[in-house]
C-alpha cells in the first residue's frame, strides 16, 4: 500500500512544494505513468504531470494498474483561490455530491460523487497550525478547512493541500517549504510517527460529518482544531440545495422539501464511513446557518438514515 502525492507543473502552489519535498532526503526516480515522471520515497510515491490538477482523473487506479502497487491514499498539492485574496494555508476533502447528472461540473469530478476523505485531515490540520507558527507564517496566512468541493476523480480516501490565495503566495518559498514539511513530517519520511494514521486512533472512534455552514465551515473548525478530533467530508451550505416549500402553492407545498441535498448528505456519510472502517460517523451541524424549516428536514432525514447527530463534546 501506497500513498499517492500529486503535483502539476503548470501551478506554481503545486509545483513549489513538490520541489521543496524532493529535496530532501531519500528521494528516487520511480516508474512512468504515461508522459508523467514519478519519485518513490519509502512508500511514498510523488507523481507529476502538466496539466490542471482538478482535470485529471483516476490516477490512483492509474497507478495501481501501471505498477501494481495499491493506492491507500492520495494527497494533491494545489493553489487556492479566494475572492478576499488573502494568504492562507487550506485543506480539505473533494467531491460534487449536491449536483445532479447532467450538471456541468465547475472544477472537474462528476455529478453525485464524493471522495472518500482521507483520515488524516484534521491531524495535518492541527500538524499545519503549528509547522506554521513555528515558521512565523501566522498570522499573515490563516491555516483553515476548506469544505469540500471539486475534483478529480479519485476512488482512494484523498485530500487537497493548498496554497492561497494569489500569484504572490502560490509563489512563496516559506510557504512551499511548510506544505513540504507537513507531508515529510505527516507521512513520517523523516524517521517520526506518521501522523494521522486512522489505524493508530487510540479508541477514539467518533468522526465529525460537518453539515452546514460557509465554505470556511469556522463552527466545524472549532472543533476539530480540538487534539484527537477526526473529520470526514464537511458540506458547506450552498451543496445542501432545498427548495423552500413555503414559496409554493397549495398541494405543492405539503411534499417534502426538494433539491439534492439528501443525496449530498447521503454520500458524504456514505463515503466518510468508508474512509473510516470501524468508526462511528456523526453529523455536525452549523445550527445556525439553517433556517428551521431547513434543519426540521435535515433532522428527520438523517434520524429516518440512522445517522446520529454529534455534539461538539462528542468528538473530543
Amino acid at each position: 500500500m501506497v500513498t499517492l502525492i500529486v503535483a502539476t507543473s503548470v501551478d506554481p502552489a503545486s509545483i513549489g512544494p513538490a520541489a521543496a519535498l524532493l529535496s530532501m532526503p531519500g528521494w528516487h526516480p520511480g516508474p512512468p505513468l504515461q508522459e508523467m515522471s514519478s519519485f518513490v520515497n519509502k512508500e511514498v510515491r510523488l507523481l507529476k504531470h502538466d496539466k490542471r490538477i482538478v482535470l485529471e482523473d483516476h490516477l490512483d487506479k492509474r497507478w495501481e494498474e501501471a505498477t501494481g502497487e495499491l493506492v491507500n491514499e492520495v494527497i494533491f498539492l494545489s493553489r487556492h483561490v479566494a475572492v478576499s485574496n488573502r494568504p492562507a494555508l487550506t485543506i480539505h476533502p473533494i467531491g460534487i455530491p449536491h449536483l445532479r447528472e447532467g450538471d456541468v461540473p465547475p472544477a472537474g469530478g462528476k455529478p453525485g460523487w464524493a471522495a472518500p476523505p482521507n483520515p488524516r485531515l484534521g491531524p495535518w490540520l492541527r500538524l499545519l497550525k503549528n509547522i506554521a507558527q513555528s515558521h512565523n507564517l501566522t498570522p499573515e496566512f490563516e491555516i483553515t478547512l476548506e469544505a469540500t468541493h471539486h475534483g478529480p476523480i479519485t476512488q482512494s480516501p484523498t485530500m487537497f493541500v493548498e496554497i492561497g490565495s494569489t500569484e504572490e503566495y502560490w509563489k512563496r518559498q516559506d510557504a512551499a517549504q511548510a506544505i513540504a514539511l507537513l507531508v515529510w513530517e505527516g507521512l513520517g519520511l523523516g524517521g517520526g510517527t506518521a501522523i494521522g494514521d486512522w489505524s493508530r486512533n487510540n479508541g477514539k472512534n467518533k468522526v465529525l460529518l460537518g453539515l452546514g455552514g460557509g465554505h470556511y465551515v469556522p463552527r466545524h473548525m472549532d472543533v476539530v482544531l480540538k487534539d484527537g478530533v477526526w473529520v470526514g467530508h464537511l458540506i458547506s451550505g450552498y451543496s445542501l440545495p432545498m427548495e423552500d416549500q413555503s414559496q409554493l402553492k397549495g398541494e405543492e407545498s405539503k411534499q417534502e422539501v426538494g433539491g439534492t441535498w439528501k443525496e449530498a448528505i447521503k454520500v458524504s456519510f456514505e463515503t466518510t464511513r468508508d474512509a473510516f472502517p470501524g468508526g462511528q460517523v456523526l453529523a455536525h451541524l452549523d445550527h445556525k446557518s439553517f433556517k428551521s424549516w431547513q434543519k426540521v428536514a435535515i433532522m428527520g432525514f438523517l434520524a429516518d438514515q440512522g445517522i446520529q447527530i454529534g455534539k461538539p463534546a462528542d468528538f473530543c
